[in-house]
């Protein structure tokens, strides 16, 4: 799950629509902002499986980025870093439950593979992953709805606010179609120094929506 996290973070302007949307993104993906840290440091570790159905990768052991214990906890963390700074509960509920969303997210397509808690036996996963249609379909329709509430909720303010944000969202569209369809990775440091630029996406995100106008509300006469 990639483009589908994304879309979640686009679909939530709407419910948040003073919330930048690099924060949304931020917020959307930070459990997988943080795994790559985590993995070059050798504090969670995963396995290059070029057969694996999905991303060619198994993901051995990540309590502490992907566990549902510790996503909640980052959750709660993120909504109240978010409150602190901007003084907004709505916001924070709704970084808070971005956050959450990537694990119900990984939920649907992992493999049986994501813990329940650090330490726990079980382990818990839909395994959409082993439908390459299905993953490209429901993936997909996150990312056309989360894409047509932001566009319903914000109008671009200039060139920037335009074509910077649909460059964005081709690029996304890129690294999509990469992930599912390229070479795997030639090696795990590859992996985490690779997941690090996503933060680069998060930067973008911000500079766009910087240059975007959120929509009045009609009021009917």
């Amino acid at each position: 799950m990639f483009l589908g996290h994304f879309g979640v973070g686009l679909g939530l302007k709407r419910s948040a629509p003073a919330v930048s949307l690099g924060t949304l993104f931020l917020a959307a993906q930070f459990i997988d902002l943080l795994w790559p840290s985590l993995l070059l440091l050798g504090v969670e570790h995963v396995a290059i499986d070029p057969s694996a159905s999905g991303p060619p990768l198994r993901f051995t052991h990540y309590p502490y980025s992907h566990s549902l214990a510790f996503v909640f906890g980052w959750a709660v963390l993120f909504g109240a870093g978010f409150y602190l700074l901007r003084r907004s509960l709505a916001g924070a509920l709704v970084c808070a439950a971005a956050v959450l969303s990537h694990w119900l997210l990984d939920l649907i397509v992992h493999h049986p593979d994501l813990p329940l808690a650090p330490g726990a036996d079980a382990r818990v996963g839909f395994g959409l992953w082993a439908s390459l249609p299905a993953t490209l379909l429901i993936e997909g329709l996150i990312f056309v709805v989360g894409l047509w509430l932001y566009c319903r909720t914000t109008d671009a303010a200039d060139r920037i606010g335009r074509l910077g944000f649909w460059a964005l969202m081709g690029f996304l569209l890129v690294i999509h179609l990469a992930n599912i369809f390229g070479a795997p990775p030639p090696s795990v440091a590859a992996v985490g120094w690779v997941g690090q630029a996503q933060w680069l996406l998060v930067l973008w995100a911000y500079w766009v929506d910087a240059h975007r106008r959120v929509r009045r509300p009609q009021v009917s006469a």
